[in-house]
């Protein structure tokens, strides 16, 4: 796999030591207080924090397996005859330890503690990808609460202006058709407020199931979206080490190449120390006395010599989850390097597209305002304008209002995905 030694779609100077501490560079307190408690409180956070318990667990498991076996049994009979009855105790210790003679259940051992490893590394991208999908969350809320009072002003001002078309209408200086106009865009307002609260309340629901909160929509945002700091992205070589998802990968391709030398040691001859004792008397309070105890000692070879070619087909099975780990690190690390280069470049295609959007936004306004103010007014018939231009300009102000709370949106969205792919530490 060929890396670059830089990202092609990075800008002067964001090849430098990438970023980190993206939560306090964005400067929100409230956000910062969202995103701590989604950490705290997030139902899939706590479900990988116990798949990362489990793996713990399974380090003692493999751990186990070398160390040697004791087990204790204990038995008392009662035997009846014409003239007596008589009372046996026992009491058995057995052991069993197998010599890691061939180090097959130490790579066991060593392959569960990759696991631990990996499954830390998961908890460390979960927890990333969850902050990031909170603060993005939170951001959407931010920009549905705009959009909600953007639609509030637009029907607002439509309910005006049809103030005034009423009035020309009676006077006869306005037409049917503007009157319908007029109409018309209360009814189209009223339609795009209810879609606007609709998508607010969809946005605060999203927040607060990421936050473990009951999604009753009852979660405000204020303020203004976060101003966007400049970036730095790093090299694509750092990348790889950096991002927690691709060290998870490597440490998988770790713990199935030591699965497959296991598996591949279970060819040869396995060995085995077994240990047995115990001791009987008639009196209980006897059963611990050395002299009624006897002890055996075994060492024990074995060989398989035929199992229908299992354990060859499990350690070519073992050897091709090992190839598969791998083709699977090299597609997530391609993935990683895509994230990072398609969000460079769209960051750089919506900073341009800001601008011209700032150009419409003044204009429009310059527009609605010469309009209404000339209608108004009244200047000469000849410069006078329409109703109908009055509601035109009227409309491409509020529009490029609202394409500007989305594309600032949009842009923090990215801002966000490539903070994402970079991976680091917020």
């Amino acid at each position: 796999m060929n890396i670059r030694s830089a990202f092609a779609a990075a800008q002067s100077g964001q090849n430098s030591r990438v970023s980190t501490g993206w939560l306090s560079s964005l400067k929100d307190r409230q956000l910062r207080q969202i995103v701590t408690e989604a950490l705290a409180k997030n139902p899939d956070l706590q479900a990988t924090a116990a798949r990362l318990k489990s793996a713990r667990e399974g380090t003692i498991i493999g751990r186990a397996n070398r160390l040697p076996s004791v087990s204790a049994s204990g038995n008392s009979s009662v035997s009846l005859s014409e003239d007596d009855v008589s009372d046996s105790y026992g009491l058995s210790l057995n052991a069993s330890w197998e010599p890691d003679v061939w180090g097959r259940l130490r790579d066991l051992e060593v392959a569960t503690v990759a696991d631990y490893e990996a499954a830390v590394a998961d908890f460390r991208s979960a927890r990333l990808s969850l902050a990031i999908n909170t603060a993005q969350s939170w951001c959407n809320l931010v920009t549905a609460e705009k959009q909600l009072v953007l639609a509030r002003e637009t029907l607002k001002s439509f309910q005006q202006n049809y103030q005034i078309i009423q009035r020309g209408y009676k006077l006869g200086t306005l037409r049917p058709l503007d009157d319908a106009f007029g109409r018309s865009n209360i009814a189209s307002a009223e339609r795009s407020l209810k879609s606007r609260q609709l998508a607010r309340d969809e946005a605060a629901r999203s927040l607060q199931l990421l936050l473990g909160r009951y999604p009753d929509a009852d979660v405000v945002a204020s303020g203004d979206l976060p101003a966007i700091p400049n970036i730095r992205a790093g090299l694509p070589s750092d990348l790889l080490e950096r991002r927690p998802d691709l060290s998870a990968r490597r440490l998988r391709i770790f713990a199935s190449a030591k699965r497959a030398d296991a598996s591949r040691k279970n060819l040869l001859p396995n060995f085995r120390l077994t240990s047995s004792g115990g001791s009987s008397s008639s009196d209980l309070l006897n059963i611990l006395d050395p002299g009624n105890f006897a002890a055996s000692l075994a060492a024990s070879v074995s060989q398989n010599l035929y199992s229908g070619g299992e354990l060859t087909a499990r350690s070519r099975q073992s050897l091709a989850e090992n190839e598969n780990q791998i083709r699977l690190y090299e597609r997530d690390a391609l993935t990683a390097l895509r994230e990072v280069e398609s969000a460079l470049a769209t960051d750089t295609s919506l900073k341009q597209q800001e601008q011209h959007l700032l150009t419409e936004v003044e204009n429009t306004a310059l527009a609605e305002k010469w309009a209404e103010s000339n209608f108004v007014e009244g200047l000469d018939e000849g410069n006078r304008p329409s109703i109908l231009e009055v509601l035109e300009a009227q409309r491409r102000a509020l529009n490029a209002r609202a394409s500007l709370i989305s594309l600032k949106n949009q842009r923090l969205q990215n801002h966000l995905d490539l903070l994402l792919a970079l991976g680091g530490s917020y």
